[in-house]
């Protein structure tokens, strides 16, 4: 028995001395888990299988077995398992005491073969949790600083912006671990820095587990300040469904306060109406309007840039006005004048019969424009004439018919002079410019007939139709007259036959002339043709 124990006792003094030790190697497992430590040899037939420890402060032997048995140290009852055909041992449920180095030997009829490992018993990771120096941050004002602790042993950490890990640039944005925490540092800070949640990983060689998203409010802007439209009309109707709308991009929301040529108006908010404009008695001269926003927590305030405009009334119900009293030609003058009922009116054009006046001679302007007068009338200024209202706004106008009574001017009379007598039909044709048309009377040799129109019929032609045919023309307004004298004679059939024309006697001496050359020609040629007898 005492021959056993010495044996032994070697034994453990060879593994101590490290006979035939290889590299060590390391093993790491979770606090309060299992591990099963194996060795790298093909298992012999042993005489003797020792696993020892060596925590730094304590070593000795963990368990045995040969062929006395199983022997466990007692710090290890419990929680150690040794396969005694594999060799392997297995310990657990973990403390943090287990941490050392294990060393297992193999003592065979062959010799002894020793392998040495580290086992690390780490702590799990847990309690991953992210805070921050600040409450909330401004824009490129602040400095925040994101600290990540967790409870673990041999940590390291990782940082993640939603699902994509953060990457420091080493300047604005800088990483450093500090023990068992991880600080994250943005100098500067921005909008975009923090705009997905964080999260905050935590992970050992066993284990990683992330943090809850961390939100930090980052306050902003106001940024640029638009107004709507950037560019509108230069005069607005009065009447139209107008506004101007301010936006800027701002966290919180920015605050909006408008001015007129960089007054304040007593007006908030992000749209300014046409009403309220009014409301100020502003618009009716050009003037800029701008927008300021303003944000309380950044303390900043923007202004846009200036939009101008004027606001007018719409043209609307133009009237025009014309003389009532009878015109005519060369005595009467006329004046017509335009008036609209609403709106300012910029530009008055006058136009007649469509085309545009101008002041010249007779024709004469007034009122700005608004009236105009002729004097005196003649006759070509018959006509519609038309008062065209223009502002930037709209184009209204009105017309007026004028009539000028003039006339009858001189008289004519169409119709033949001499026709034969026969069953036909004369007329003779009487007209006279009038305004208005003039009345017709006529007279035959000086004796006033029963025609009152503009035609004289006579159905069939005798020769007491032979004399003069007098067409007197009256203007029932103007009181004047003119008259024209047709002769006309009646002669026997025939009488009127005036023989060939000229150009039927051309064509007579002409087919004489030719008639006359063919003969020639045909004598000619007919004496060269018959042969001449001799006299001989």
């Amino acid at each position: 028995m005492d021959f056993f124990f010495f044996f032994k006792s070697l034994l453990l003094l060879f593994s101590f001395m490290g006979c035939c030790v290889g590299e060590l190697r390391e093993v790491e497992a979770v606090l309060g888990k299992k591990v099963t430590l194996e060795h790298k040899f093909p298992m012999p037939d042993y005489v003797v299988l020792l696993w020892n420890f060596n925590d730094g402060s304590q070593s000795g032997n963990a368990v045995t077995s040969s062929v006395a048995g199983l022997q466990v140290n007692a710090r290890f009852t419990g929680r150690l398992t040794l396969n005694t055909t594999s060799g392997f041992l297995t310990l657990g449920p973990l403390t943090a005491a287990d941490s050392g180095d294990y060393t297992v030997s193999i003592v065979s009829v062959r010799g002894t073969q020793t392998e040495e490992m580290a086992l690390r018993v780490l702590q799990p990771v847990s309690d991953v949790t992210v805070t921050a120096n600040l409450p909330e941050a401004i824009e490129h004002n602040s400095t925040v600083v994101l600290t990540c602790t967790a409870k673990g042993s041999f940590l390291d950490f990782s940082w993640f912006k939603g699902a994509v890990p953060f990457v420091p640039d080493g300047k604005r944005v800088t990483l450093k671990k500090e023990g068992a925490s991880s600080i994250l540092t943005f100098a500067g800070v921005l909008r975009t820095d923090l705009a997905a949640p964080v999260y905050c990983q935590a992970s050992n060689k066993l284990e990683k587990e992330k943090s809850a998203g961390f939100n930090l409010t980052v306050y902003y802007g106001p940024d640029q300040v638009t107004i709507t439209p950037p560019k509108p009309a230069q005069f607005i109707n009065s009447v139209a469904n107008f506004s101007l709308t301010c936006s800027s991009s701002s966290r919180p929301a920015a605050t909006f306060t408008w001015h007129h040529n960089q007054q304040q108006m007593d007006a908030g908010g992000p749209i300014l109406t046409l009403k309220v404009i009014k409301d100020h008695n502003f618009g009716s001269q050009l003037a800029e309007y701008t927008c300021k926003a303003k944000n309380d927590k950044t303390n900043r305030e923007v202004p846009s840039a200036a939009v101008s405009f004027a606001v007018i009334d719409a043209l609307s119900s133009v009237k025009i006005s014309g003389p009532t009293a009878t015109l005519i030609a060369g005595d009467s003058a006329a004046n017509l004048s335009c008036k609209a009922a609403a709106g300012a009116v910029t530009t008055v054009t006058w136009l007649k019969d469509g085309k545009p006046l101008a002041a010249a001679g007779r024709l004469a302007f007034f009122s700005n424009t608004t009236s105009m007068g002729i004097n005196p009338v003649q006759k070509d200024d018959n006509g519609e004439y038309t008062c065209r209202f223009m502002n930037p706004i709209n184009t209204v106008e009105a017309s007026y018919k004028m009539v000028v009574n003039y006339g009858p001017e001189p008289a004519m009379v169409s119709g033949e002079n001499a026709v034969e007598v026969k069953d036909l039909q004369v007329e003779l044709e009487c007209s006279a410019a009038s305004v208005p048309p003039a009345n017709f009377t006529w007279k035959f040799n000086g004796t006033m007939t029963a025609v009152k129109t503009s035609t004289y019929l006579i159905k069939m032609a005798r020769y007491k139709n032979s004399g003069t045919y007098t067409c007197e023309a009256h203007n029932a307004v103007t009181g004047k007259n003119s008259s024209y004298t047709h002769v006309l004679s009646v002669k026997e059939e025939g009488a009127l036959d005036e023989g060939l024309s000229d150009g039927a006697i051309a064509g007579i001496v002409i087919a004489v002339l030719v008639a006359l050359g063919a003969a020639i020609a045909l004598i000619v040629y007919c004496r060269q043709k018959v042969p001449v007898e001799s006299p001989y």
